[in-house]
C-alpha cells in the first residue's frame, strides 16, 4: 500500500510505553490540520530499512481535543508492521494519514438511554477516546465499558479510566460510567472471568452491570477481534438489536479493520 506525500504528514514520537512484552502505547505529535471524531482511526505508516513503507489502521486513544495523538498496539510475532513499529523510540518518525476514517462514532445512534462499549484487547482504544469527549456524557444516562483480556497484566488504561472521575468537566456526570473488566485465562480480583459472549449468554454481564441490555434502551459499540464481533453481533441479533446504518438506524455499531 502506498500513499503520496500529500496524503500524510510526518510526526515525531514523543513517548513509547511498553505495558507487557506484546503490548505498548505510543504518543506522537499532531499535525495542526488533523481532525477526527472520537472513535475514528488513522492509517499509520512506518518506513522499513529497505525504504518501503507499510501502513496499518489504528484507532486514536487520545481525545479529539488533545494536542498529541496516542495509539495502543499489540506486537504481532513476525508481523510486518508491528515488528517495525515496536522498534521505534522517542524522536523517531511515524507517518500519519491526513484523513481520519471509521464509523464507530456517536452519530451512529439517533437515540438510546444506556451505552455499552464492548472491547477486547487493543479494541479498547476508540472507547478511551470517546470517554474523553464530553458528547458521550451528554447523550447517554449510563455508560458501561466492558473490557476483556486474556491475562490481568493486559488491562490497559485503568488509571486513566479511574481518573476520568476527577476531571473538572466531568464532575457532575462521572457517576454515569461503570467499568467492568473480564479476564479469560485466570482469576483476577475485581474482574469477571470469561469471554464477553459467554457472559452475555449466561446473563452474568447484565447482572454485573445491574441493568438489562435491550433493543429499546441499549446502544452497543463493539471493537476487538473479529470472532468476538461476529459472535456478539449474532447474540445481539437474537435480542432484535441490529447494525445501525445511515438509512436504517439501529442499536449496534462496529469497528473491525482486520
Amino acid at each position: 500500500m502506498t500513499a503520496s506525500a500529500e496524503k500524510y504528514t510526518r510526526q515525531t514520537l514523543l513517548d513509547v510505553q511498553p505495558l507487557t512484552p506484546s503490548l505498548f502505547t505510543l504518543r506522537t505529535t499532531r499535525d495542526a490540520g488533523f481532525r477526527f471524531r472520537a472513535g475514528q482511526f488513522a492509517r499509520l505508516g512506518v518506513t522499513k530499512a529497505d525504504g518501503s513503507t507499510v501502513w496499518r489502521a489504528y484507532s486514536m486513544v487520545s481525545s479529539p481535543f488533545d494536542e498529541f495523538l496516542e495509539f495502543f498496539s499489540i506486537v504481532v510475532p513476525g508481523g510486518e508492521f508491528t515488528s517495525e513499529l515496536s522498534r521505534l523510540g522517542e524522536g523517531d518518525t511515524l507517518l500519519v494519514d491526513r484523513q481520519a476514517f471509521g464509523y464507530l462514532t456517536l452519530d451512529r445512534f439517533v437515540d438510546g438511554h444506556d451505552l455499552w462499549l464492548l472491547a477486547t484487547g487493543t479494541g479498547l482504544a476508540p472507547f478511551v477516546s470517546i470517554l474523553q469527549d464530553f458528547e458521550v456524557w451528554e447523550k447517554f444516562e449510563r455508560i458501561i465499558l466492558v473490557y476483556s483480556v486474556r491475562e490481568a497484566k493486559e488491562l490497559a488504561y485503568q488509571q486513566l479510566l479511574a481518573e476520568l472521575r476527577e476531571r473538572d468537566y466531568l464532575a457532575e456526570v462521572a457517576h454515569k460510567l461503570q467499568v467492568i473488566t473480564t479476564v479469560t485465562r485466570e482469576q483476577h480480583p475485581g474482574s469477571l472471568n470469561g469471554r464477553i459472549t459467554h457472559l452475555l449468554e449466561s446473563g452474568e454481564l447484565e447482572r454485573a452491570a445491574g441493568i438489562e441490555l435491550s433493543a429499546e434502551h441499549s446502544r452497543v459499540m463493539l471493537c476487538g477481534n473479529p470472532q468476538m464481533i461476529d459472535d456478539t453481533r449474532a447474540l445481539l441479533k437474537q435480542r432484535d438489536m441490529h447494525l445501525s446504518l445511515t438509512r436504517r438506524p439501529g442499536q449496534v455499531a462496529v469497528e473491525n479493520y482486520w
